[in-house]
């Protein structure tokens, strides 16, 4: 997605979770309120993904890049991390570990 304020594209990796917040999918995008509501769509059309399998749809935390490859090894980088280390994130920046989807409506 372009920013026309800086002119320059913006990518997000973000953590997804269900409503028990007890799995997490890590991803990255360029449309994070198109990619949410894809997420959401594969749930209800009992799609085959991990995402669906789980019902993983509720935001909990995002960073900004805006170069594709930062963003790719961001994510790769998280996807290693240990579910504590995960926590511990998503709580520095979300300390209430609120669902931030409405951010993207």
């Amino acid at each position: 997605m372009l920013n026309p304020q800086k002119g320059f594209h913006t990518y997000y990796v973000y953590i997804i979770t269900n409503k028990y917040r007890s799995t997490f999918y890590i991803g990255v995008t360029n449309n994070l309120k198109e990619r949410l509501q894809q997420h959401k769509t594969n749930i209800i059309e009992k799609k085959k993904t991990f995402a669906a399998k789980y019902n993983i749809e509720f935001l909990v935390y995002y960073e900004k890049h805006t170069w594709i490859q930062l963003a790719i090894t961001r994510e790769k980088e998280l996807k290693k991390w240990r579910r504590e280390k995960k926590l511990a994130l998503i709580k520095e920046k979300n300390p209430s570990f609120n669902f931030l989807n409405s951010e993207f409506e």
